[in-house]
């Protein structure tokens, strides 16, 4: 079995996660998940209260009783939402693990350490890891160029962020931005990591709670069908490649501001496309990771492949590769590399 020390901080059978997701993390998605072995998240904001929270909470309970956790996003806002009260109705819930995500969370850790929850703290660069890692979470979820969401500002592909962090901190870590199949695991492990999270792979199964187009959408799209907006903003996000999104593209692009763009890119139109399929009717995330899904299977189906084929790899193909005589891989192994 394969077992990281992700798996064994946060309690799971296999060092994989769904991370939150917003109008996605609801019960079925993340019970699904946790049901299969990995660790989902519930978003506390996709509910409209923190008294919806903790009925959304209790729901999960009802359909899984292994470990699942909540996302708290904290962003900046001018009328933010009472994050105090969403801290305190997962602790209230009886919550063990809390994924945090946007701003620092260090005003938040008291309270949840006080309750015994664990922290994953989902980042984009090197030093702010290193800056979690200091104020006490658990474990970080490091975001690399390639994810769905904000990917920060610097740039930095998984294949050099994984491994820049991997050197400097010593929490377990988990890789996020582009993972989708046993391929990636075994990957992301080797550079370092003690586990994956993905977004649009669980984005794009059978339990996911969006409509069924979102879902042809991801299966047809390539690597190349994302867009980055906000660039100009310093705030960027990568999301599918649709009307809308090209628009923002467009608009900010050519000087335009904010303002300019604000009825584009709300989030009630985000929700739209997800509830009535209406492919254009906003902007919603998806990662370079598109490019390598072409089906969607159940939680379960796609989660065991995926351990399946990184024991697989680990297990049988690479050690296949070595020789200690230093002979090298035969012809007959040639063109087998991951």
């Amino acid at each position: 079995m394969l077992t990281t020390r992700f798996c064994e901080t946060f309690g799971v059978e296999h060092p994989i996660a769904q991370g939150g997701m917003q109008w996605v993390g609801r019960a079925e998605l993340v019970s699904a998940v946790a049901e299969a072995g990995a660790l989902g998240f519930l978003t506390a904001l996709t509910q409209p209260t923190p008294e919806a929270l903790a009925a959304e909470i209790q729901r999960c309970r009802e359909m899984t009783d292994k470990p699942f956790g909540v996302n708290l996003t904290i962003l900046p806002s001018i009328d933010p939402p009472p994050y105090d009260e969403y801290r305190r109705a997962i602790v209230e819930s009886g919550v063990g693990i809390v994924e945090t995500a946007g701003f620092n969370p260090a005003e938040h850790m008291p309270e949840f350490r006080a309750a015994g929850v664990k922290v994953l703290h989902k980042c984009t660069s090197v030093r702010h890891a290193m800056k979690a890692e200091q104020i006490g979470v658990d474990g970080v979820s490091i975001d690399g160029f390639e994810c769905a969401g904000h990917p920060g500002e610097d740039d930095v592909p998984g294949l050099v962020l994984v491994p820049a962090a991997a050197r400097r901190l010593s929490i377990p870590m988990i890789a996020s931005g582009g993972f989708v199949d046993g391929r990636g695991l075994t990957a992301a492990l080797a550079l370092g990591a003690d586990g994956v999270n993905m977004g649009t792979r669980f984005l794009c199964t059978a339990e996911s709670p969006v409509h069924e187009k979102v879902k042809e959408q991801i299966v047809a799209g390539t690597e190349l069908d994302t867009e980055l907006i906000f660039r100009p903003l310093r705030n960027t996000a990568r999301v599918a490649s649709n009307a809308v999104s090209r628009k923002v593209v467009e608009i900010l692009d050519g000087g335009g501001a904010f303002p300019d763009v604000r009825d584009l890119v709300s989030g009630a139109r985000g929700r739209k496309v997800f509830e009535d399929g209406d492919l254009d009717a906003g902007i919603w995330s998806a990662g370079l990771a598109q490019g390598l899904i072409d089906d969607v299977p159940t939680v379960r189906e796609a989660v065991d492949r995926i351990v399946a084929e990184a024991e697989e790899l680990i297990a049988r193909r690479l050690p296949g590769m070595y020789s200690e005589t230093g002979a090298g891989v035969s012809r007959e192994g040639a063109g087998q590399a991951v």
